[in-house]
């Protein structure tokens, strides 16, 4: 089977312009874009940044909620070179600001709900050449249509190449400084190709497919899945945010046959009053990811959908799945095979190892390490961390901790780093801290994450007081909200008189966690 076509995400938009010109690529709100439609759109997109100076291997960013125009403005500009930035609306302003600034974007792209955001930190953002509002009209600032639509619909001179970044997602760092992971085209587009020669049936797309693409586009499950439906040349239902009802609408109305979302996502669908009174006869995929699911969910997820359920494995830095568990390997039954991540995808490596980087027996908890096309190109501008997280093999140290069985299915058990996922949210307790340590009463202070039945993982706060101050849980709450955004706020307090520390001075988070995960299967929730 050709996929010549799937080299890059441009190749793969003409593509399906001439092959499936009338078959809608995106649905948002009412407003529908065929291919045929999306391909000079996205020409015009092209042509716009080119006249606003903006030249191959700049930094572009986008500062919004979900949008089909996010993805006009994507591949707009991998058509001419640029690297699109998606910032998070949810984050507060100094860390916006952080990623704006360390992006060296040049030219921001501002929805409705961040446009005040952005023109307050315009100020110390001196690369920036201009904003463009995507919605509505803002004084100053270009609407996004009439910006796109004042150029030609034609092709850039520009031609992509499969090693070319294209998409720059920052997720949360171990210092307390997010990164920005750098992926290419070939990193977004190997899976579909590979799953084109693979037998499974869950990861193969059929021309009536229709996705939804419910995850912010600032994650990977946003932008990557959004894609993913792009490049299989189907239609993607755009969510402007994740809202349970509009979920359950999506699929009755909208007809979606597969979508993706984060264990806490679908707690909360399923416990819609509506949820057992939707037709879901024309689903027939639910892909789930980005932390472990209880037992008990997942089957009643099961029972409730009655669809193909599959687990997925990745991280931001493998361009996400990388692992799966298939539909077949779902039962409502308690076995220990229900409680894996799943089996390696093809054209995929993946290995437990020990400390000495060489690998372990089955059943040896170590650190999983993984190796493939999908692996990302690097940090932004770190190349030392970089270095410390590929090898000169090519092999990627995740931070997880897990092992392997006989059979090649890996379980996950345990975070060799400080990660906490709540939510589907990415939250490093460096950046907590470092946003509570100011606080004029926190003398010390550790943050964790302990287990939720809602979000999976909950940060919490273990803090010494300076002397003479009172415990005032409210306004150390206050002053975290007004620093990092409101889901690595810690949802509880503990005051102690001293934290746990080795002989080196660092703090024990292990010693920490230990009494709240006590009892349990494995050490992440």
């Amino acid at each position: 089977m050709q996929t010549d076509y799937l080299a890059t995400l441009p190749s793969a938009v003409r593509h399906f312009a001439v092959e499936r010109p009338q078959t809608v690529v995106y649905a948002f709100e009412g407003r529908e874009t065929t291919f045929e439609a999306f391909d000079r759109h996205s020409d015009r997109v092209a042509q716009a940044l080119v006249q606003d100076g903006v030249k191959p291997g700049d930094r572009i960013a986008y500062v919004g909620k979900n949008s089909d125009h996010y993805f006009e403005l994507f591949i707009g500009a991998a058509k001419m070179g640029a690297v699109i930035v998606p910032v998070s609306w949810r984050l507060a302003a100094p860390e916006v600001q952080y990623i704006l600034s360390y992006s060296d974007a040049v030219r921001l792209f501002a929805g409705p709900e961040s446009c005040a955001l952005v023109r307050g930190l315009l100020p110390e953002l001196p690369l920036v050449r201009g904003v463009v509002a995507m919605e509505g009209r803002e004084v100053g600032w270009p609407a996004y249509a009439d910006w796109r639509d004042a150029q030609p619909d034609v092709a850039p001179a520009h031609e992509p190449q499969p090693q070319d970044v294209v998409l720059q997602l920052y997720t949360s760092g171990t210092t307390g400084k997010p990164k920005g992971v750098m992926l290419m085209h070939r990193n977004l587009t190997s899976g579909t190709r590979i799953a084109l020669h693979d037998s499974a049936d869950w990861s193969k797309w059929r021309a009536d497919d229709i996705s939804l693409v419910a995850m912010p586009v600032a994650h990977i499950g946003g932008s990557g899945w959004g894609v993913r439906g792009l490049l299989s040349g189907c239609k993607g239902v755009v969510a402007r945010e994740f809202n349970p009802h509009a979920v359950l609408d999506f699929i009755e109305h909208d007809r979606v046959s597969k979508l993706f979302l984060v264990p806490s996502a679908m707690q909360i669908v399923l416990r819609d009053p509506r949820a057992r009174q939707v037709d879901y006869s024309r689903l027939r995929h639910m892909l789930y990811g980005s932390s472990p699911i209880p037992a008990a969910l997942l089957r009643e997820g099961m029972e409730v959908f009655k669809c193909g359920f599959v687990q997925q494995y990745g991280m931001t830095e493998t361009t996400g799945t990388i692992v799966a568990l298939p539909p077949e390997d779902h039962t409502l039954a308690d076995v220990p095979r229900m409680r894996a991540a799943g089996r390696a995808m093809p054209g995929c490596e993946v290995a437990v190892v020990g400390p000495d980087g060489k690998r372990l027996p089955t059943f040896e908890v170590g650190e999983v390490v993984i190796r493939s096309q999908q692996n990302m190109a690097g940090y932004w501008k770190q190349p030392e961390e970089t270095t410390r997280v590929v090898d000169a093999d090519g092999w990627l140290r995740s931070g997880d901790a897990g092992y392997m069985d006989n059979d090649g299915y890996l379980y996950i058990y345990d975070r060799v780093k400080d990660l906490i996922i709540s939510g589907g949210e990415n939250v490093y307790p460096a950046e907590v801290e470092s946003a509570i340590y100011g606080h004029p009463a926190v003398a010390d202070v550790a943050v964790i994450g302990v287990p939720d039945d809602k979000w999976g993982e909950a940060v919490k706060a273990i803090i010494v007081l300076r002397a003479g101050s009172a415990p005032d849980e409210e306004s150390i709450l206050a002053w975290t909200r007004e620093r990092v955004a409101a889901f690595k706020v810690p949802k509880s307090i503990d005051f102690v008189d001293a934290l746990p520390r080795n002989p080196s001075g660092k703090v024990l988070r292990r010693s920490l966690r230990e009494p709240f995960w006590a009892g349990r299967l494995r050490q992440v929730n």
